[in-house]
């Protein structure tokens, strides 16, 4: 099946958050970089990123930092080519400290269905160990997991 392209419909949206978060659950920046157009440009946190070897070289540092990462997104809104997404992931550092992370994030897409543009704001919250809610083996959560609204996210 071809990866969904604009204009987007309920269904062809939810399907490219699924994907999205497939990617970044596989934590391998070249292949997530994919997605991005060779000249995509993000706003995460106060980080700008610029093409596809900044995205990579982010999420190389990403992944190194947050261990154990597992990403939940959910569909908020989309358009003709622009989904809005919220999303939560839990992770630790090299300290063994967990944390989950959420946020929201405004996508645009060009017509081949590559990322252009993507905006991200990102809260952490401490947790305790006990306090985790995504337990599924490292990679893609599995379709019987609980989303953020199941899990009252």
């Amino acid at each position: 099946m071809a990866a969904p392209v604009p204009p987007f419909t309920h269904e062809t949206a939810v399907q490219k958050v699924r994907l999205a978060e497939d990617g970044w659950n596989s934590r391998n920046p070249e292949k997530v970089a994919l997605a991005y157009t060779p000249d995509s440009r993000w706003r995460n946190r106060a980080e700008f990123v610029n093409g596809r070897a900044d995205i990579v070289a982010f999420l190389t540092r990403k992944w190194a930092k947050e261990q154990e990462y597992r990403l939940i997104k959910e569909l908020w809104a989309f358009t003709g080519d622009r989904i809005a997404v919220r999303f939560a992931y839990e992770w630790h550092d090299d300290s063994g400290n967990w944390f989950r992370s959420y946020g929201n994030e405004n996508w645009e897409f060009d017509e081949a269905g590559e990322m252009h543009h993507r905006y991200a704001c990102i809260n952490d919250l401490p947790i305790k160990e006990s306090e985790r809610k995504f337990h599924w083996p490292l990679g893609r959560r599995p379709d019987d997991h609980p989303g953020l609204s199941d899990l009252g996210l």
